[in-house]
C-alpha cells in the first residue's frame, strides 16, 4: 500500500509570496507531479502548518487545491496552523473527545496514527507539546491496535535533528512521548515535519523520517541558531510504501531534472 507525505504547505492568499515563491504553484506543482507519479496511491498525509498565519481564507485556499484529487487527505495541524480555523474550514475532519485533531486509519495491515503537535500558547513560540490529553488518546489507540504495526505522524519532531535553532522548538515532551513509544514495539516508523529538510535517523530506536516542504526548504546551517532561515530550492514529497515486510520510505524532489531512461534507452 502506498502513501504519499507532504508537509509544511505553508499557504497564503493567492499572489503572495514567502521570500519570492508562491506557495500554491509549489504545492500544486508538488502535488500534480506526486499524482501523476503515484496514481495508485492509497491515501494524502499533510503533515502541520497547512497555513502560514491560520487565516480563514488560507484554509479555504487550500481546500480548492485539495481538489483536484479525490484520494482521501489525512491533514495535520503545525505551529503556524489555528485549530478553530482550520475545524471552521473542515467541519468533517475528525477530532478527539477533547477537540484535537487526531485520528486513526488502518491501511491494510497498518494503523497510521495522527497526532496533534499544536501549542498556540508554546513557549517558546512555536514548538510544540501532546498535553495529557493527547497522550491517553494515543495510549488508547496503541493499545488498539493490538499489535499491528503502527506508522506515528506528527509534526514536531520528538528528537534532535542538529539545527540548533529547530530542535529549540521541537515537540516539548519529546522524552515522554519516546518512553510511551518504547512500550509499544509494534511502531515501526515516525513521520514528521517542521524542519523542511529531507532528514533520516533513528530516536530512541525508532526510526524516523522528516520531508522537504512543499515551498521553502531549511538551508544546511548544521549548528545555526534561529528558526526563521530558508532558502529557495526544490520541493519535495515523500512516499511511504506499506509491506508484509515493513516500512519503506522514498523522498522525491520537484525540481528540474531530465527524462528518464531503461536500460540505456528512453524510457
Amino acid at each position: 500500500m502506498k502513501l504519499l507525505v507532504l508537509t509544511d504547505t505553508h499557504l497564503i492568499e493567492p499572489g503572495d509570496e514567502i521570500i519570492g515563491l508562491d506557495p500554491s504553484q509549489r504545492l500544486a506543482h508538488v502535488l500534480d507531479h506526486a499524482l501523476e507519479q503515484h496514481p495508485d496511491t492509497a491515501r494524502i498525509i499533510i503533515l502541520g502548518d497547512l497555513t502560514h498565519h491560520g487565516r480563514a481564507a488560507q484554509y479555504t485556499h487550500l481546500r480548492d487545491l485539495l481538489a483536484r484529487t479525490d484520494i482521501p487527505v489525512s491533514l495535520m495541524l503545525g505551529n503556524h496552523d489555528s485549530r478553530a480555523a482550520f475545524i471552521d474550514a473542515f467541519p468533517e475532519a475528525p477530532l478527539t473527545d477533547a477537540g484535537h485533531v487526531q485520528h486513526v486509519v488502518e491501511l491494510g495491515g497498518h494503523h497510521l496514527i495522527c497526532l496533534d503537535s499544536l501549542d498556540e500558547s508554546a513557549v517558546p513560540p512555536h514548538s510544540g507539546v501532546l498535553c495529557d490529553a493527547r497522550m491517553a488518546w494515543l495510549r488508547d489507540a496503541l493499545d488498539a491496535a493490538q499489535g499491528a504495526p503502527v506508522v506515528l505522524a506528527l509534526h514536531h519532531p520528538p528528537f534532535r535533528t542538529g539545527f540548533d535553532g529547530m530542535d529549540a522548538i521541537r515537540l516539548r515532551n519529546d522524552d515522554a512521548l519516546l518512553d510511551l513509544l518504547a512500550k509499544y514495539p509494534n511502531v515501526t516508523q515516525l513521520l514528521c515535519g517542521h524542519v523542511h529538510r529531507t532528514i533520516s535517523g533513528s530516536a530512541g530506536g525508532l526510526p524516523y523520517a522528516i520531508f522537504k516542504s512543499t515551498c521553502h526548504q531549511m538551508p544546511m546551517l548544521l549548528g545555526r541558531a534561529g528558526s526563521d532561515h530558508s532558502v529557495v530550492e526544490a520541493g519535495g514529497y515523500g512516499v511511504i510504501l506499506l509491506t508484509e515486510g515493513g516500512v519503506i520510505v522514498h523522498t522525491d524532489d520537484t525540481g528540474p531534472r531530465g527524462a528518464p531512461t531503461v536500460d540505456g534507452h528512453s524510457a
